[in-house]
């Protein structure tokens, strides 16, 4: 054997042991590929579901929302009649507080007098018995 022969001999065993060495690597490198690909599996076999969910979830709450809506203005409108009876009440309450006024404003002359009349027949009615 020639000095060429045994550099392509150590040569070659060097390449082996460096294939050898970085196929460990290589090797852990595929199980955490393989890992990965199983978990993003599973991550997307849970999403879907979830997605489904979260869709009907959204579409319940939608309806919902409108149904509240809807509700919403017919408390709207109620509250438009409440407010037109309200003035309307107002407007009657002040009438009728105009007119006890004028009633009692009417009733108050007459009513002194007719006291008075009343209070000097009464002393007219001592005087005379005593």
């Amino acid at each position: 054997m020639s000095g060429n022969e045994i550099a392509a001999l150590i040569a070659a065993g060097a390449f082996a042991l460096l294939v050898v060495v970085l196929a460990v690597p290589i090797l852990r490198l595929r199980r955490t590929a393989d890992a990965a690909t199983a978990l993003l599996e599973q991550l997307t076999a849970q999403t879907g579901p979830l997605l489904s969910s979260v869709t009907a979830t959204v579409d319940n709450v939608s309806t919902t929302l409108g149904q509240v809506q809807v509700t919403v203005d017919g408390v709207n409108a109620q509250l438009a009649k409440v407010d037109t009876m309200t003035s309307q009440l107002a407007t009657a309450t002040s009438g009728i507080s105009h007119l006890v006024g004028s009633i009692a404003g009417h009733a108050q002359g007459p009513l002194a007098k007719a006291a008075g009349v009343a209070f000097g027949l009464r002393r007219a009615l001592r005087q005379r018995r005593s």
